[in-house]
């Protein structure tokens, strides 16, 4: 499956138009363009998520990803790419739906 490379620097929102940000990099191993590549094994927070539901507020904390299976890994964790299935959740683990990735320059074409 074909994608895009993510990498710390990467520009995602929650649904809600909250920003999502990797809560933990690699300190090592693979850069892009200077920025660690990011992978299934980092932590990712989600801040500002403006969410309610019945007007109370509910918002997007954390972003979980689904690993592709496309063979590709850095330190043993598989690359993320902007296709690579992903959820938000609120504090209670509620799924609040996919974060938004905006595309980036760089591309992979994995088979």
């Amino acid at each position: 499956m074909p994608g895009t490379l993510l990498d710390a620097g990467a520009v995602i929102g929650c649904p809600h138009g909250g920003r999502v940000a990797p809560a933990t990099t690699s300190s090592g191993g693979v850069r892009l363009a200077g920025a660690a590549a990011a992978t299934a094994a980092h932590s990712y927070v989600v801040t500002g998520c403006p969410h309610t539901v019945n007007r109370v507020p509910s918002p997007c904390v954390t972003v979980r990803w689904t690993a592709d299976g496309s063979g590709i890994t850095v330190d043993g964790a598989p690359v993320l790419l902007d296709t690579s299935a992903a959820q938000c959740f609120s504090a209670a683990f509620v799924p609040q739906g996919p974060p938004v990735v905006q595309v980036a320059q760089r591309k992979a074409n994995v088979r």
